[in-house]
């Protein structure tokens, strides 16, 4: 039930209570300090282990929704304290909770344990012929360059196809196609291929037009120059999320414009789900990035929000930030 104003005044609902009948073992002083506010959560065992890592718009009511939940009573009877860490927004949570699972693989989380392996395609040395490639395949250190981006090896085998149809590009010319000395390939004899497999066609200009073709695919993918920031603020807390290329750098708070980027970084599928969607419909506010001696700065005012003090997450070395008067 919401605050709402009725005919004998403002109705403020009671704050929800713990239910701590299938949880007494569990630290109290934890599950009181939890916050109605977004960010990601932690179960963890009597060693400090996380069993369970997952994240929500409003902690302390998504944490209530497991204490009452019976199929999780395996989960409930090895946790000895719930953790949390603080985020300006959902976008900040689910990006923190995919890198958390996948960095500690809690034993009671199923899904995002692995980075997803996406696809794209890459122009081989001699430059005229393209090939599909996993992104654990693909050097992000600047030493081979991805175009595309695909959830499957076989999605990414039929844009390959598609584009070789849109552009007219010879499917011989570029392997594809078996050739023979002298003779068009099948596209050019129904009229979709230049001719760059019997010398109507430059192979210069071909090259050119394949290298424009895949430019555009890769410029599809991701429309920006380098790395961007996500902008989220919320409760006093301000975070701007670094992502490059459809991977999560990190987030920096308060007057922090410095983000280190790492020699290399793989497209992350889930990235790519979390955000494509809200960054195409214009949802998501974006700050720009500037990459100098192999780190983004965020290029802004470097202003921080008030009343922010920095504080750690016990056991994770991760910096979330309390003001004076949170839940």
């Amino acid at each position: 039930m919401r605050p709402r104003v009725t005919s004998v005044g403002l109705i403020v609902p009671p704050r929800q209570q713990l239910d701590f009948a299938s949880s007494a073992h569990i630290d109290r002083a934890s599950l009181e300090a939890l916050p109605c506010s977004p960010g990601v959560y932690f179960f963890r065992d009597p060693t400090g282990e996380p069993l369970y890592i997952g994240k929500s718009i409003n902690i302390r009511g998504r944490i209530l929704s497991h204490l009452r939940t019976p199929q999780e009573m395996a989960l409930l009877q090895q946790t000895s304290r719930v953790d949390f860490v603080r985020t300006a927004g959902e976008i900040g949570a689910l990006l923190l909770e995919s890198r958390l699972i996948k960095t500690y693989q809690p034993v009671y989380n199923a899904k995002l344990k692995c980075i997803g392996e996406s696809f794209s395609l890459i122009l081989t040395a001699a430059g005229t012929r393209v090939q599909v490639a996993g992104s654990s395949d693909v050097g992000q250190d600047g030493s081979s360059v991805s175009y595309g981006l695909f959830a499957s090896r076989s999605a990414a085998e039929q844009g390959l196809q598609a584009l070789v149809r849109r552009h007219q590009l010879c499917p011989a010319l570029m392997g594809l196609e078996k050739a023979t000395h002298g003779r068009a390939c099948f596209a050019r004899q129904i009229g979709r291929c230049r001719g760059a497999c019997i010398g109507s066609e430059s192979s210069d200009t071909h090259h050119r037009r394949l290298q424009a073709a895949l430019d555009e695919l890769g410029n599809a993918v991701w429309p920006y120059d380098g790395p961007i920031g996500i902008i989220e603020v919320a409760d006093r807390l301000r975070q701007i999320h670094v992502i490059d290329r459809w991977s999560y750098i990190g987030s920096l708070e308060g007057r922090r414009r410095k983000m280190p980027l790492p020699a290399r970084r793989v497209i992350d599928i889930d990235t790519y789900k979390i955000l494509a969607a809200p960054l195409a419909a214009g949802r998501l506010m974006i700050a720009r990035c500037e990459v100098r001696q192999n780190a983004a700065y965020w290029v802004g005012d470097g202003s921080a929000m008030p009343d922010e003090t920095p504080g750690r997450c016990p056991g994770d070395g991760l910096t979330r930030y309390e003001g004076r008067n949170r839940p």
